[in-house]
C-alpha cells in the first residue's frame, strides 16, 4: 500500500521531543539536513525518540527543537497589498527556503538512487532533474533579487520586459516540477520505502506546494501591479480611426 504524504499531514504535524527521528524526518521537510549535521541517524536508527537521541549525543534538546520548529513554514499566502511587503515575504518565505531545500533534496535523491539502484521503483534520474531545477531556480532568484525587485522598490519603471521574462521562466520551472512529480508518482513512496526515501518524497511534496505558491504570489499579485492595462477592443476609434459618431 502506497503512503502518499498529503500536504495536510505535513501542516498538521505538531513536533514534540517524543517523536521518533524517522517520523520527524518524514513529517518535517528539512529536518534531515539538521539531523545529518548533528549526526543523528534518522534512517536505520529512526525508531529512537528525539529526546533519547539528544541525550545520547549530549545535545541541547531545546535548541534542537527550536531549530526544527523553524522549519514549519505557513502555507497561506498573506493578504499583503504593498509591493515592498510582498517582496520581503517572497525573499524570506520562498527564496531562503528554496536555497535550503533543494541541495538537501539533491543529496537525498543521490543517496536513494545509489542505495536502492536494484529496486525497480527507484526514481532513476531524479537527482539530475533536481540539480537542473536548482541551477535554473537559483539563477532566476538572483535575477529577481539584483534587478527586478530593486526596480520595483524604486517605483517599478521599466520592469515590464523583465516581468515577461520571469513569467516565461516560471512556466519552465513548472514543467521541471511536473517532471519530478511524474518520476516520483506524485511524491508517493513505494511500500517498504526507507526513511530517507520517504523523507525525500515528503520534501518534494513540500517543494511542490512552495513553488506553486511562490509563482502565484509573483505572477498574480506582485507583478499584477505593473501590468499594462488592456487596450479597448470595441467602441469608438477601437481600430485606430474615427467612427464618425459626431457626424459632420
Amino acid at each position: 500500500m502506497n503512503a502518499r504524504l498529503e500536504t495536510s499531514q505535513l501542516e498538521n504535524f505538531s513536533l514534540t521531543a517524543e517523536h521518533a527521528l524517522g517520523q520527524i524526518a518524514v513529517r518535517l521537510p528539512g529536518a534531515t539536513a539538521v539531523f545529518r549535521r548533528l549526526k543523528l541517524d534518522f534512517c536505520c536508527g529512526g525508531q529512537i525518540s528525539l529526546a533519547q537521541a539528544a541525550r545520547d549525543k549530549g545535545l541541547d534538546l531545546q535548541a534542537v527543537l527550536v531549530e526544527l520548529g523553524a522549519l514549519q513554514h505557513p502555507q497561506e499566502v498573506p493578504a499583503l497589498t504593498d509591493p515592498a511587503e510582498q517582496i520581503d515575504h517572497i525573499l524570506t518565505r520562498y527564496h531562503e527556503v528554496h536555497r535550503q531545500q533543494l541541495p538537501e533534496l539533491v543529496r537525498m535523491a543521490r543517496r536513494v538512487e545509489a542505495v536502492h539502484r536494484d529496486n525497480p521503483e527507484v526514481p532513476a534520474g531524479l537527482a539530475a532533474l533536481l540539480e537542473g531545477m536548482e541551477v535554473e531556480l537559483l539563477g532566476h532568484m538572483v535575477k529577481e533579487e539584483e534587478i527586478v525587485f530593486p526596480a520595483i522598490r524604486s517605483g517599478g519603471q521599466f520592469v515590464a520586459e523583465h516581468i515577461a521574462t520571469l513569467r516565461g521562466e516560471h512556466v519552465e520551472h513548472g514543467a521541471r516540477l511536473d517532471g519530478v512529480l511524474a518520476l516520483t508518482h506524485s511524491a508517493t513512496p513505494p511500500a517498504g520505502a526507507c526513511n530517507t526515501w520517504r523523507a525525500l518524497y515528503a520534501g518534494i511534496a513540500q517543494l511542490n506546494d512552495d513553488l506553486i505558491n511562490h509563482i502565484h504570489l509573483e505572477n498574480n499579485i506582485l507583478f499584477a501591479h505593473f501590468d499594462a492595462p488592456a487596450a479597448p477592443k470595441s467602441g469608438c476609434g477601437a481600430n485606430g480611426g474615427g467612427c464618425g459618431c459626431s457626424g459632420g
